[in-house]
């Protein structure tokens, strides 16, 4: 009996893919998102100045995906506003988060164990965020692959893919924090799974829709937890990602010496020289300030002594 015929894998890939999103886990996102704007530079402050810019800017954070999705469907970019439930209960937990007396609901948030659990949850609905923009793809552009990959990724990761927007909408333009230059890394884990769900609507890769969903969770909570409890921040994927980048983006390897067993070896040469010239170049500089003899010094030197040895034979000759 193979992997995906037992039935405790199917009774939890189904119970997943019918596991309702609101209000619990529309709660968590909400929560998340509106704290990841509190933490960033001047946005308390925007908060005390500006509390319709903050709301604004709060709103971007939980609806960007909508947003950005709506503009490249052609389809009004305020569709979010629509849902009146979601608005309602987006806009208290932005008033609770920045305005709550004692600040308790932000301190109470803050906490480790907390603060996972709400990630957690929020990584669950990027699953459903993906599916969502892939499915509103299928009904404008039937297996068209390239756009749902595109729609799906804005779904799911909106609200960094806007993220300059929102900054302006603060008052600051930092274009060096553009998402496709610099990508974080909810970005690249929604990319991920939305060339997975893509290929899997596209009848490309045989798996069913339900186990890639729960496979996908599964992997986006655990991972996004470890990296929390760790305080790692970086790409389980780094490695795989830095191999590519160089052999088909940096035109370092022939075409003749890509094997895994010549690649590896020339990347730890590379990384081995360059580090050994560094130190040589140290090496040698200190040695030279030690060491050798100044220039100017040298002159100097050179003109005393020919001086004395004239001294000497003009006494002697007299």
């Amino acid at each position: 009996m193979s992997f995906f015929d037992m039935s405790s894998l199917d009774e939890l890939s189904d119970g997943l893919a019918n596991l309702p999103m609101f209000p619990y886990f529309e709660i968590a996102h909400y929560i998340v998102s509106v704290m990841a704007l509190r933490e960033q530079p001047g946005a308390l402050v925007l908060s005390r100045i500006s509390p319709l810019a903050c709301w604004f800017s709060s709103m971007l954070h939980c609806f960007g995906g909508a947003v950005l999705t709506g503009i490249m469907l052609a389809e009004p970019p305020i569709g979010p506003l629509s849902n009146s439930d979601n608005i309602l209960l987006a806009s208290i937990i932005w008033y609770l988060i920045f305005y709550c007396p004692m600040d308790w609901v932000y301190s109470f948030t803050t906490l480790t164990p907390i603060r996972v659990v709400l990630s957690a949850m929020k990584e669950v609905t990027r699953t459903w965020k993906i599916l969502g923009g892939i499915a509103q793809a299928q009904d404008k552009y039937e297996d068209n692959l390239l756009i749902m990959i595109a729609i799906g990724w804005a779904k799911g990761a909106g609200g960094g893919l806007i993220s300059n927007f929102e900054q302006l909408v603060r008052g600051i333009w930092r274009p060096e924090t553009n998402e496709l230059i610099r990508m974080s890394y909810p970005t690249k884990i929604t990319l991920i799974g939305a060339v997975l769900f893509a290929l899997e609507e596209t009848q490309y890769l045989p798996v069913e829709k339900h186990h890639l969903m729960l496979f996908y969770t599964v992997f986006t909570v655990v991972n996004k937890s470890y990296m929390m409890l760790t305080g790692s921040s970086s790409f389980p994927f780094a490695p795989i990602e830095w191999l590519l980048f160089e052999v088909l983006f940096t035109g370092r390897f022939s075409y003749g010496a890509l094997t895994l067993r010549r690649i590896c070896g020339t990347i730890i040469m590379d990384n081995g020289t360059s580090n050994r010239g560094r130190i040589t170049t140290r090496g040698s500089t200190k040695e030279c300030r030690h060491n050798c003899p100044s220039p100017v010094r040298g002159d100097r030197g050179t003109r005393r002594a020919k001086d004395e040895s004239d001294a000497k034979d003009s006494k002697k000759y007299k």
